[in-house]
């Protein structure tokens, strides 16, 4: 298997992945299979990216905010069908009140998206975005509320699947008030510290620990690459910003389907099938992690692409095979590897 991986990995780098930046990681029950670590985690001073090397992980941390919510199911501190509006006091504004946890967690809520990631004009509205709310000051899940109350629902919540940004905000919310914990505490503490990934976090883009990689995003202008610090929330939220590295993913994919996070219960619902993105393509969603179905083979993924990000995670639990792509530029696209290793 080693060799067929690393003539995945040098083809991809050779069709497409030149100037590669970042690990990309294959393990099965008996460890490491394949991995490779490319590029510098801090450009300007020639420090390399190395396997265990952490790794933001844009929207990929919305599979956490799924396991969070879940464990909280699993606690009776709440409950699936629970309303938007019995667990947050929170002026709430167009948000529709009847929106339940269910609904968030599978992205059917049709909630504004503060971060329309299927307009047209996407890069621009980030931009206007970023320029209203400066990313220094994202520091904790009650400021996006600003940005999400004013707009009107995308669709009657429950119609369809939808991609929701704020969605996972408002999980994030809800943790808050049915742990009493601050969101961050309570996903370290019952997810990170319980599955032992030991250099997974929520950190600040300008005070990242050693081994973590800074994002690099190209300038307009001269195409020189800059640091993400001014691209990016300064502290990632319940939709994006955690960092992680390959071993702590290896960690908690077999943590989840080994029962140690949630119950078999919870952990059955937390991987079926709850809604079709795709259903003639074999895609769907879980609560909180994508589904794909081929030909009797079973994947689940998380991805995550933000300003100096890319990354994908997946596990195959028919071959117990755990995949991990990062990057820290945003140049780049991953997913080819994924593919590979699916049509492997």
């Amino acid at each position: 298997m080693k060799e067929r991986i690393k003539e995945i990995f040098d083809k991809w780098i050779a069709d497409e992945g030149e100037g590669f930046s970042g690990v990309f990681s294959v393990s099965d029950d008996n460890g490491v299979v394949f991995e490779a670590a490319c590029g510098f985690r801090n450009m300007s001073e020639q420090l390399p990216n190395e396997v265990d090397t952490a790794f933001a992980i844009a929207s990929g941390t919305k599979m956490f905010t799924g396991l969070a919510i879940c464990k909280l199911i699993d606690d009776g501190k709440l409950s699936i069908d629970d309303k938007i509006s019995d667990l947050l006091k929170c002026d709430l504004g167009q948000i529709d009140k009847d929106v339940t946890v269910f609904q968030l967690l599978t992205h059917t809520s049709g909630v504004g998206d503060y971060v329309d990631e299927d307009a047209e004009d996407f890069d621009e509205q980030m931009q206007v975005l970023r320029n209203k709310y400066p990313a220094h000051l994202w520091t904790n899940l009650e400021y996006y509320l600003q940005m999400i109350t004013p707009l009107a629902p995308k669709f009657v919540a429950g119609e369809r699947y939808g991609y929701s940004n704020s969605g996972y905000i408002l999980l994030g919310l809800i943790i808050e008030a049915a742990s009493g914990q601050n969101y961050h505490d309570f996903v370290r503490e019952n997810i990170i510290e319980s599955c032992k990934m030991v250099h997974t976090g929520f950190y600040r883009n300008d005070s990242l620990p050693t081994n973590t990689a800074m994002g690099y995003v190209e300038d307009e202008d001269d195409e020189t690459l800059r640091t993400n610090v001014f691209s990016v929330p300064i502290m990632g939220g319940s939709d994006g910003g955690l960092f992680t590295c390959s071993a702590d993913l290896d960690n908690l994919w077999r943590a989840v389907f080994s029962g140690k996070i949630l119950s078999k219960k919870m952990t059955e619902a937390f991987l079926t099938n709850q809604v079709w993105m795709d259903e003639e393509d074999g895609e769907s969603y879980g609560l909180g992690v994508y589904r794909f179905e081929q030909d009797g083979n079973m994947l689940y993924y998380a991805v995550g692409v933000d300003a100096g990000v890319d990354f994908f995670t997946a596990y195959l639990p028919k071959q117990k095979i755990v995949a991990s792509a990062f990057a820290n530029t945003d140049n780049i696209n991953t997913f080819p590897l994924l593919e590979g290793i699916l049509e492997m």
